[in-house]
């Protein structure tokens, strides 16, 4: 499947049961460079919107969304290691924050997918 977004630019990929979620391309060049992130542990549950993370640059903080419901199976440890660099160099990609185990896909539906979140940030 391809990844689904959020209008607060979180992006969800689904794998089987699993979602990775990270934050867009567009939220990171607004971030400008992250010098923190902070991510919730495994095993945590989290309904869709819930604040799953904070993620800080120098100029602002902002939390970030669970974009569907599910419980934590994985944390990204290069992130967790202090490794937040990544989150700017490849936020769609080896930036991801977290894994979970999907509670009910059906909330994907809900969400936009690549072109809809495209246009959706031409209007910001």
């Amino acid at each position: 499947m391809s990844k689904r977004y959020t209008k607060d630019h979180e992006w969800v990929e689904l794998n089987g049961d699993v979602a990775t979620v990270g934050i867009s391309s567009y939220a990171a060049e607004q971030l400008g460079d992250v010098v923190y992130a902070e991510l919730p542990a495994v095993g945590k549950s989290f309904k869709q919107g819930d604040d799953m993370a904070v993620v800080e640059s120098a100029k602002t903080a902002s939390d970030v969304y669970a974009p569907i419901s599910g419980e934590i199976v994985e944390a990204n440890g290069e992130i967790a290691g202090e490794k937040w660099q990544i989150i700017n160099d490849a936020p769609q990609a080896g930036g991801w924050f977290v894994k979970l185990k999907v509670a009910d896909a059906g909330e994907l539906d809900a969400l936009m997918d690549e072109a809809a979140y495209a246009d959706y940030v031409k209007g910001l």
